[in-house]
């Protein structure tokens, strides 16, 4: 058998699942790229592990903790999906950056706070910018 064959067909899998990564912007989808490249990495031991004709195929031991990895990461990974899903309402990664926690602006310990650095300077509310103008 030439590895040439299961090289390329690899190597094109593992690309396919790169832009699938770098491209979607759905949560679910993204987990299915990464098992494309997961895959990828599998045909790659077992092409390699048939070509040196190991004894103690050594590429289909790795292959499957890979595919023990790769379960458990798909587990983990539509678990944290579901529970974003269910309370955010959509799986989108864009929108998923706004889970990170934020200082509160009204917090007088807070020293970034902008509120504090207007409290010394003219006020901008419409009572009184109605006093400015009179």
């Amino acid at each position: 058998m030439h590895l040439a064959y299961p090289a390329v067909l690899a190597a094109l899998l593992f690309c396919v699942g790169l832009y699938g990564v770098l491209a979607r912007r759905n949560a679910i989808l993204v987990l299915m790229s990464v098992e494309l490249m997961l895959n990828a990495v599998n045909l790659n031991l077992v092409a390699f592990d048939v070509w040196l004709r190991d004894t103690l195929h050594t590429g289909q031991a790795l292959t499957l903790f890979t595919i023990a990895i790769a379960a458990a990461e798909i587990g983990i990974g539509l678990a944290i999906v579901l529970m974003v899903y269910r309370n955010r309402g959509t799986s989108d990664i864009d929108k998923l950056r706004d889970t990170a926690e934020t200082a509160d602006p009204t917090d007088p310990a807070d020293p970034t706070d902008p509120a504090g650095d207007q409290a010394d300077g003219p006020a901008d509310g419409p009572a009184q910018k109605a006093e400015a103008a009179a």
